[in-house]
């Protein structure tokens, strides 16, 4: 079942989405917004998958389902925190501004609190006011969860997800080294974070989808060309299970709360940090680690970060080519004072 939200009111109009992303039908008569319906999930579950079957065999009038239209799924949500499922990004991202990874990094995930009440659409523009920040894309894959109890097991915590979709947390590097350099986390250099069209139900994603990791390949295209091939399953070394459980380990988990995996990462064969597209590599989900390589081989970085006019197409497809989330495609443009 794949579920996306449509313009009006703040929250949106929750629709229910055909699995090849071309036709939709709204689910007002059942349940206004995805929160509502996440908040009740138990007992809506059942009318909006009678609603997608509907959809699916065309036995109910149907409108045109434009990605461009979609806001966010949850376009506020109560809860949006980021993890570090990939260490591998976490390693390169850190030797950028010179610092060391510590070993406890690989047995315990890091994870931020970002901003929840400004989550915008795929195609909504990045819009930054300083090209001198460092703008970066972050593209990811994210969970929302049901309720979680607090001290709920990894293994438990499976069973709390409810949709996965995609994301681009979208990272101001510029900002980050003197923030963080104050010992109280991410604020200004986390800015709003852009959702796929849709967030669909794990089943959908068949064999792709098993503990708590997505198996195929994160496609992510800058100004038109390659930029990154992950495959999200590899290297993941924390699942949404762990994530899960490492963020409700003192509070309750409240239902819509959305959980990032961190930039998708992956070293080449031999062990290398990973090699561009161009050259035959699987390249990278965000600009900071091509910046990493480049130093690394060439002493400096070549790849600048986003600029006005360019261009971000993050997206997943299942191994026959159909699109699983929609694509998160937007332009970075300055901001309007």
């Amino acid at each position: 079942m794949k579920l996306a939200s449509l313009p009006g009111g703040r929250d949106g109009r929750l629709a229910v989405v055909s699995d090849d992303l071309h036709w939709c039908a709204t689910a007002a008569h059942i349940v206004p917004t995805l929160q509502a319906a996440l908040d009740d999930w138990e007992r809506h579950e059942p009318a909006l998958r009678a609603l997608a079957t509907e959809v699916e065999h065309a036995s109910i009038p149907l409108d045109r389902f434009h990605e461009r239209h979609a806001l966010a799924p949850l376009p506020r949500a109560y809860q949006w925190a980021d993890g570090s499922a990939y260490v591998n990004h976490v390693e390169l991202v850190r030797k950028a501004r010179g610092a060391e990874l510590p070993d406890s990094f690989w047995h315990e995930p890091l994870m931020y609190q970002g901003g929840s009440d400004d989550l915008r659409g795929g195609r909504a523009p990045i819009t930054l006011a300083d090209e001198a920040w460092g703008c970066d894309l972050e593209a990811e894959i994210c969970v929302v969860t049901g309720d979680v109890p607090q001290g709920i097991s990894a293994e438990a915590a499976l069973g709390c997800i409810v949709l996965v979709g995609l994301v681009n947390d979208v990272s101001l590097r510029g900002l980050i080294p003197d923030e963080l350099a104050k010992g109280f986390g991410f604020v200004q250099s986390k800015p709003a974070s852009h959702f796929s069209p849709v967030f669909v139900t794990s089943d959908a994603l068949g064999e792709a989808w098993q503990g708590g990791r997505l198996s195929l390949p994160l496609v992510v295209d800058l100004n038109g060309q390659p930029f990154g091939r992950a495959e999200a399953g590899e290297e993941c070394t924390f699942d949404f299970g762990r994530l899960i459980a490492h963020l409700a380990k003192t509070r309750s988990l409240g239902a819509g709360t959305i959980i990032g995996s961190g930039t998708v990462s992956n070293r080449d064969p031999d062990g290398s940090p990973g090699r561009p597209v161009a050259q035959g590599g699987r390249g990278y989900s965000c600009i900071a680690e091509q910046r990493m390589v480049e130093t690394i081989a060439g002493g400096a970085p070549q790849t600048p970060f986003l600029r006005y006019g360019d261009t971000v197409r993050i997206e997943m497809r299942d191994r026959a080519g159909h699109s699983l989330f929609g694509a998160i495609e937007h332009e970075v443009v300055p901001l309007k004072q």
